[in-house]
């Protein structure tokens, strides 16, 4: 009997548990006739903001237009620079050279994988950027309240990226409620995603809002009358909408899935030669369990053989992206020791005890 293959997620499975009422989110779109900023998009931002705990969220066609659009309502213009990390897959390195800035890398925990303060803190002594990006990567916050309290003195926007980290909270507040603007991503995989592309902002500032929403479309304050510049067609359409709003009742419930799945993984992988992340709170939503060895080709071969699915989270640093060969000056020994180390297992909430059975005796056994 040929053995069951684990796969690293399986979106079918969580559509299919709401089939009905995506169906009839669905159909509503369709019936209405309104398909691009009608009343789902409206009713999504509302209920979205609600759920993130600030009074604005603004529906963009992906995160990575939601960071390049919060970083333009920031003030970020070309021939500006933006401190970010490099470990991220270059989502936020994409949106800062779509503006024609410059990213500023900075090194990263090696615990957390996340944004190091003191890195932080030495960059900006060297050279403050005109703003900051803090991504909460695979579903834990980074410590934004520090990043915040160093930035804010100097004047320059902490913008979260919170792409993987929906629902994560510290303290009662929630990923994309710290900063100046909070970006996320709706891509399927994401731990609410739309059944194709979408992305929202969220924030406290009226006035940024009003500055995204203007940019989201054109630049326009008004139909066809071009004010802002730096706009584009950047609208989570309304079928997405729709969809996300189905789903989004459901998102504490699949979070606390996912990180049941992380502490079974992390209590019962005690392979000497893997390290596991750990600590899922409710600052950690589990997007992805990254874990580290010290033979990543051979245990993923070995993954392989055992029937479970793997895959890097993110094999390449950004400052050693070839196409940006110009800004590879960067030194940053945490990062790259990282990204050759890593390895994503599978994680998701609709996975049954056997699959994560199947997972833990197969690191084991490597």
């Amino acid at each position: 009997m040929a053995r069951r293959v684990v796969p690293l997620n399986d979106l079918v499975r969580q559509n299919r548990l709401i089939h009905d009422e995506l169906a009839a989110s669905a159909r509503r779109v369709i019936e209405r006739g309104w398909y691009v900023l009608g009343s789902e998009g409206a009713e999504f931002e509302k209920a979205f903001a609600a759920y993130c705990g600030v009074p604005h969220a603004v529906g963009v066609a992906n995160g990575t237009d939601g960071i390049e659009l919060a970083l333009r309502a920031a003030g970020v213009d070309d021939g500006h620079s933006v401190a970010t990390v490099a470990n991220a897959g270059f989502y936020a390195s994409t949106a800062i050279h779509a503006i024609g800035a410059r990213p500023l890398y900075v090194d990263v925990d090696p615990a957390t994988h996340l944004m190091s303060v003191d890195s932080l803190n030495r960059g900006l002594a060297r050279n403050p950027p005109q703003a900051v990006i803090a991504t909460h990567l695979y579903g834990r916050l980074a410590d934004v309240e520090a990043i915040i309290a160093i930035c804010k003195p100097l004047g320059i926007p902490v913008i979260e990226d919170c792409a993987q980290a929906h629902g994560a909270s510290r303290n009662g507040r929630a990923a994309g409620s710290f900063g100046a603007a909070g970006c996320f991503s709706f891509y399927p995989t994401k731990n609410l995603g739309a059944l194709g592309d979408g992305g929202a902002v969220t924030t406290g500032d009226a006035a940024m809002a009003g500055r995204l929403r203007e940019l989201r479309q054109y630049g326009w304050d008004k139909k066809y009358q071009v004010s802002r510049p730096g706009g584009r067609n950047s609208r989570l359409d309304e079928l997405q909408a729709a969809l996300l709003l189905a789903k989004l009742p459901h998102l504490d419930r699949w979070n606390e899935g996912r990180r049941a799945v992380a502490r079974r993984l992390s209590n019962e992988i005690r392979h000497p030669r893997i390290k596991c992340p750990q600590d899922f709170g409710t600052d950690n939503v589990a997007h992805l369990f990254v874990l580290r060895c010290d033979d990543r080709d051979g245990f993923q071969r070995h993954l392989e053989a055992r029937g479970v699915g793997s895959d890097i989270h993110y094999p390449i640093p950004d400052h050693r992206q070839p196409a940006y060969a110009a800004f590879n000056s960067s030194e940053l020994p945490e990062t790259e020791r990282l990204a050759k180390e890593i390895v994503t297992v599978p994680c998701f909430p609709e996975m049954e005890e056997e699959e994560i059975s199947q997972v833990i005796d197969a690191i084991n056994s490597w």
